[in-house]
């Protein structure tokens, strides 16, 4: 699908002097904003679609998409140590301020959901409702040592069926029934093409610095997912995921009251959100959270 939707890029300067960026689509002012936080590797271009999508379902509200630092057009940061969820948090909270938004519903995407997570523990009243996007306070070591074998390498290629193809060999389980124009499409999203022509990996090779290897619980992150048990909440779990079981999902379950989880078929780590499960799902949280 073509980002049908229009958009206007913005930028804040976070606490420690990046120049970080996010797009801005407008929508219905009357209704809560959507702020989309994206994984690890990725970038705001993750989520363009889906303004055009929930339009068409008759969800027209602003969404803005941020680029984490080292990410898409914002800056890379001098310190890779700032390569972390806390300084994220900070990060996305400027970024609220800068646009003058008192308070959003969040979909974040792995990396961005533990964001999400944390932002509900430390500042409860910017968030009206969330969507945690394959994540959980417990992650698999199998989805880390996958995610562990790629990221910081600095892969290039001549052309984007070349990207797409390696992508399609590497990460073929996650979306089996994609063909060579889905990862081609896929790509477009994670790479760029620089000023020799090359096509590169859209962020900082040095995110892979302070990556945490090692699977398993995290106690704050429980702690953190409890400060949301009023708030409307969609964990979407990929039915092939790696990363996030269906057991740490539904214990997840048990502790909000107002949480509900849907599985999307034939997808692993994690959902692109525009399968017709997820947009059923999504549609249903905004229409809880006002």
């Amino acid at each position: 699908m073509n980002e049908a939707a229009t958009f206007e890029d913005r930028f804040w300067e976070s606490s420690d002097g990046l120049k970080l960026h996010c797009r801005d689509y407008p929508g219905d002012d009357r209704l809560t904003p959507i702020v989309c936080v994206p994984g690890l590797t990725r970038n705001a271009r993750d989520f363009a679609n889906l303004p055009a999508l929930l339009n068409q379902r008759n969800e027209s509200r602003r969404m803005i998409m941020a680029d984490l630092r080292g990410r898409g057009e914002s800056e890379y940061a001098k310190d890779s140590a700032t390569y972390h969820p806390g300084t994220y948090v900070a990060d996305i909270i400027k970024m609220m301020d800068k646009l003058d938004l008192p308070d959003a519903i969040f979909f974040g995407t792995s990396l961005g959901g533990i964001v999400t997570m944390l932002i509900a523990a430390r500042h409860p009243e910017c968030i009206k409702g969330a969507l945690l996007n394959d994540i959980g306070p417990d992650v698999d070591q199998e989805g880390l040592d996958r995610i562990g074998s790629y990221v910081g390498q600095g892969r290039s290629f001549d052309t984007w069926a070349h990207a797409a193809r390696d992508m399609a060999a590497t990460s073929g389980d996650i979306f089996p029934d994609y063909e060579l124009n889905d990862w081609i499409a896929f790509v477009k999203r994670v790479y760029r093409m620089n000023s020799s022509g090359r096509i590169k990996l859209d962020y900082d090779m040095k995110i892979s610095e302070p990556f945490e290897s090692k699977g398993g619980g995290s106690a704050p992150l429980w702690k953190a997912l409890d400060a949301m048990k009023e708030i409307p909440t969609l964990i979407l779990r990929g039915e092939l995921s790696d990363l996030f079981s269906d057991i740490t999902a539904r214990k997840m379950i048990d502790r909000l009251e107002k949480a509900e989880l849907v599985t999307v078929p034939r997808v692993g780590h994690a959902p692109t959100l525009e399968e017709p499960a997820a947009l059923d799902a999504i549609v249903g949280l905004l229409q809880r959270t006002d």
